[in-house]
């Protein structure tokens, strides 16, 4: 997806804010010319929706309930300015219907870069960009919570993913100006990998791939997306030492939060971890009572794939079905304290998400009797929500080892150590750029 070359020139630096993950761009208005140019594409070129729409859209239709929160969250959007137009006054998706047509053309499109003097229109989460205000209402609170909707936006996700996995998708990799390693992607690409680590090195020697080979050698848009770093760019923090806890993927502090309970109200403005909910109420969950918690995020400009922070065994791994575009009524007009709307969505509701997003939940046990069981969560966001564990229960891990990737984009991650456990030192969530994978996170002091 791309905000066409020129459209970003109108608007103005003090209108920029920040979009915590990286993955709308840091103009809101940014993406709502992207919009703008979707939809009129749309309008003007009318398709037949894809079979999985049409079963989508039947099962909307067909079930009262889910018929009413569907065209609910479009009425409610406010009348008023940024709402009802986008920044060129242009309306927006008026309805489910019209909303299910720009779904069609987002199906088979990949995120691309725009090569832009004053702002950068990528948008990696389309989705995201259409439920932007929708998702923010009563109705769509209720609608993005509702179990069987959520069915059928992971059965509409796969196959976008389906397209992700094609050599069509890869056409965004190229070097052209929307080109992933064209001279906007890939400078930033390297700026977040280089600023992470404090080096200067080229995509060739921080990432495996082919630079000799159309598009590096990737294949498709998930091929690129979960590339493997190089062991010499990303080595392990201390690997004889038990007591250095790794960081597990490439991302930016969030959050450390101690003490957290079994239960709480995690869906308040502020946040509070509910260890039971994270773990999807697995019996592991009472030994977490008091737990701390390490939180970071990665943007669609990292590295997608989690390792181990500790050597050890995997004791449990899954993935838990969730929720995909639900974000707290905080964000929203539907709590009466709020006036508006949320333009960050899920961006700055990571905790609330921890409990209900579609997440891989991985428990260890480590050798350093110091730890011993600890849990790590990879979150699936918006709609890059597939992920994707490469360990097996039983098996054991050495620090560093992969664990899982995140396919068509990244998301969140949280770090889950039991009371008792003397582990200091995490990165504060200030922080401005990504924590190296494989570096240094934290420190646990023997008992």
């Amino acid at each position: 997806m791309v905000v066409q070359h020129g459209d970003e020139h109108d608007i103005p630096h003090e209108h920029r804010v920040h979009r915590t993950g990286g993955w709308l761009p840091a103009d809101h208005r940014v993406t709502r010319h992207w919009l703008k140019k979707t939809i009129e594409h749309v309008d003007n070129n009318p398709e037949e929706l894809v079979p999985i729409l049409k079963e989508f859209k039947k099962f909307i239709e067909g079930n009262t309930r889910v018929f009413y929160e569907c065209n609910a969250m479009f009425e409610e959007i406010p009348n008023k300015k940024p709402y009802c137009n986008d920044p060129t006054g242009t309306s927006q998706i008026r309805d489910y219907s019209h909303m299910l047509d720009i779904f069609n053309h987002v199906l088979t499109t990949a995120p691309q870069w725009t090569d832009a003097a004053e702002s950068v229109g990528m948008v990696g989460v389309p989705l995201h960009a259409i439920f932007d205000w929708p998702m923010g209402t009563p109705s769509g609170h209720t609608f993005f919570l509702d179990q069987e909707v959520n069915v059928w936006i992971k059965k509409v996700l796969n196959e976008w993913g389906k397209y992700l996995l094609t050599p069509e998708s890869a056409e965004v990799l190229g070097d052209h100006t929307a080109g992933w390693f064209g001279p906007t992607g890939k400078k930033d690409l390297l700026a977040v990998a280089n600023d992470a680590s404090g080096t200067s090195l080229g995509f060739e020697e921080i990432f495996v791939c082919d630079p000799s080979a159309k598009h590096y050698g990737y294949k498709s848009w998930d091929d690129f997306f979960t590339r493997k770093v190089k062991d010499s760019a990303r080595p392990v923090a201390s690997p004889d030492d038990d007591n250095v806890i790794a960081n597990c993927c490439e991302s930016r502090p969030y959050n450390v939060a101690h003490g957290a309970k079994l239960r709480d109200r995690f869906w308040i403005k502020g946040q509070p971890y509910s260890v039971l909910d994270m773990v999807a109420h697995d019996k592991l969950a009472e030994q977490f009572e008091g737990a701390t918690i390490y939180q970071a995020f990665l943007s669609a400009l990292s590295y997608h794939r989690w390792h181990t922070p500790v050597s050890g065994k995997i004791v449990k791994a899954w993935v838990e079905d969730g929720t995909y575009f639900s974000e707290p009524l905080f964000e929203g007009i539907g709590d009466p304290t709020v006036k508006d709307i949320d333009p960050h969505g899920l961006a700055t509701a990571q905790g609330y998400i921890s409990h209900l997003a579609a997440r891989a939940i991985i428990f260890i046990e480590a050798d350093n009797p110091a730890i011993g069981l600890m849990a790590f969560i990879g979150i699936g966001m918006d709609e890059v929500s597939t992920c994707e564990i490469t360990v097996k229960e039983g098996q054991h891990v050495k620090k560093g080892d992969e664990t899982g990737m995140f396919h068509f984009g990244g998301s969140t991650h949280c770090l889950l150590f039991r009371k008792g456990v003397k582990v200091e030192g995490f990165p504060h969530p200030g922080r401005a750029t990504n924590i190296p994978v494989r570096s240094q996170v934290a420190v646990v002091k023997g008992n």
